[in-house]
């Protein structure tokens, strides 16, 4: 075997002088083959580094037993929460999971998704960019009839298993809590509304204000991507003159504890003048001061059903024609800073 090759089951068999079919049985454990033997087999292939070629593998057999998943950001909580529930689940059923990230780009999920295909994946998992309103990169697998699962950052209709979160209940929840506390004039500050989390967020804000006669100001809103920038760069808008608002919703944690900060710099008593809600319960937000109120989305229930959308697919190649969807619940958890 040449210098830094790859060893193959073949070079394992030669080494012992056994068949390579005596080599492939022993290395998967199979009942026929004695516990010595297996043992011989294991500790020459450890030995001589072998590494078994699921892709090879997958071309022989048609079944490579991967998934793949894209998300925008690995970083997000929500995410890394929803890829844990995932993972557990499909590697429980024996696959494997191949995790990439879109960074947000819609040029990189189409390049994603195309390099996915060509991997032989069994299925494919994506929440998508916040960007993306054209899905046709995805009819490569409903075409071919390959899985394919949605969640959380989804298409509106499209033949597919759709797995969301009721955002416009948590829009709802976190508008009525706000307003049952006395406040007239919020602030919402919401991501790109190109994305059906932010439209559905608003929509029940919206609502729950409409419902209690409260306008929802023009001016009091603001949609960009929720970083810690943006929210700093909206705050300065907010606090830029008086009346300031009486309290604040954002579509997520991170913007919130920037708003937490920023009123506590401006010396704004949270939540006596100014109440903070945030969304998606990060673990962060209880252990800030005042501890924050925020919107539970239930990541990983989010992430077992999209795991079980998917074994469900394989299993039962039972193809949607059009969009199936299953909602998570969403839940006002209260703390100090309302």
């Amino acid at each position: 075997m040449a210098k830094g090759s790859a060893s193959t089951i073949v070079d394992i068999a030669k080494e012992l002088g056994v068949a390579p079919s005596t080599v492939s049985r022993a290395l998967k454990d199979h009942p026929f083959i004695s516990q010595e033997t297996k043992d011989k087999v294991k500790k020459v292939a450890a030995r001589l580094g072998y590494r078994r070629n699921a892709l090879a593998a997958g071309l022989r057999n048609s079944h490579s037993n991967i998934i793949g998943l894209i998300v925008p950001r690995i970083s997000m909580y929500f995410q890394s929460a929803v890829i844990t529930a995932i993972q557990n689940t499909v590697h429980g059923m024996g696959y494997d999971l191949i995790i990439c990230q879109s960074n947000d780009s819609y040029k990189q999920e189409m390049e994603l998704v195309n390099a996915l295909y060509g991997s032989r994946v069994e299925g494919l998992i994506v929440s998508c960019t916040m960007y993306t309103t054209d899905f046709s990169h995805f009819k490569i697998f409903t075409e071919n009839q390959i899985p394919l699962v949605f969640y959380d950052r989804v298409p509106r209709n499209f033949p597919a298993y759709i797995i969301r979160g009721n955002d416009y209940e948590g829009g709802y929840l976190g508008g009525k809590h706000l307003l049952e506390r006395g406040c007239k004039d919020i602030a919402f500050i919401n991501g790109v509304l190109s994305c059906n989390l932010y439209l559905d967020r608003l929509e029940g804000l919206r609502a729950a204000m409409k419902e209690a006669k409260v306008p929802l100001k023009k001016n009091r809103v603001f949609s960009h991507e929720l970083t810690v920038a943006n929210a700093e760069e909206t705050c300065k808008k907010i606090f830029s003159r008086k009346p300031y608002p009486d309290a604040v919703f954002c579509a997520n944690d991170t913007t919130a504890i920037v708003a937490l900060q920023y009123a506590k710099m401006l010396e704004i008593k949270v939540p006596q003048e100014f109440k903070v809600l945030g969304y998606s319960n990060d673990p962060r937000s209880e252990i800030i001061s005042p501890a924050l109120s925020s919107i539970e989305q239930f990541p990983a229930e989010m992430g077992e059903r999209t795991a079980k959308a998917m074994l469900d697919l394989i299993h039962k190649k039972n193809y949607p024609k059009k969009a199936v969807e299953s909602i998570t619940p969403a839940k006002l958890v209260s703390r100090e800073s309302t």
